[in-house]
């Protein structure tokens, strides 16, 4: 069975890395709608939620069992000193060898950037400070961790990812990780591997 999805390659010259297994679920933590070959995993309760839970203890989901884990503008609504190095975890646990975890978050040396911009006005400033910290409209919409590409990697090595490579977009669903401010992308999107 091949994998209803394509996933970005590599870069040229990047890492040599094992093929994506070609059955399993595909998990979609905090999806906002019902797609297709797509298992969502959120911690509020929705018509298109399929299994309702916390990332950081995914039980439910048996080992090595996802062929790919999906997500977007999540982790960093995780404390960085328990929740996300054990969502991170988790992730690992369930990801078949082989699996891809496709994560996407605010990227905290760009956001610092845009901020301290001579141009940003102080209504730009404001709606960066609400992509740093959270839209807070709900209890779980709050930013508890800034993330960058060299804090995000020693996460995932630290919870045992092998590999992987940075992307501009994944193309998957319309979420955060396409989002710009004034063309500049605001979204660190990283492919991680299990080995």
């Amino acid at each position: 069975m091949a994998l209803p999805i394509t996933l970005p390659p590599p870069p040229p010259g990047g890492p040599q890395l094992p093929p994506v297994p070609e059955d399993g679920m595909l998990l979609h933590i905090g999806g906002k709608a019902r797609t297709p070959g797509w298992t969502v995993y959120d911690i509020e309760a929705a018509p298109h939620v399929d299994i309702l839970g916390d990332c950081a203890d995914m039980s439910a989901i048996p080992d090595a069992s996802c062929a790919v884990v999906y997500a977007s503008h999540v982790f960093e609504h995780l404390g960085y000193d328990r929740d996300l190095p054990r969502c991170l975890a988790e992730c690992l646990r369930i990801l078949k060898p082989g699996g891809r975890l496709l994560s996407s978050v605010p990227d905290l040396d760009v956001l610092c950037r845009l901020f301290v911009d001579k141009n940003s006005t102080f209504e730009d400033r404001y709606v960066i400070m609400k992509v740093m910290f959270g839209g807070r409209t709900t209890p779980h919409d709050i930013h508890h961790v800034g993330l960058s590409l060299d804090l995000m990697g020693s996460f995932l090595r630290a919870a045992g990812f092998s590999g992987g490579y940075r992307v501009a977009e994944f193309g998957l669903f319309d979420d955060s990780s396409s989002l710009r401010y004034y063309g500049v992308p605001v979204s660190l999107n990283l492919v991680s591997v299990k080995s």
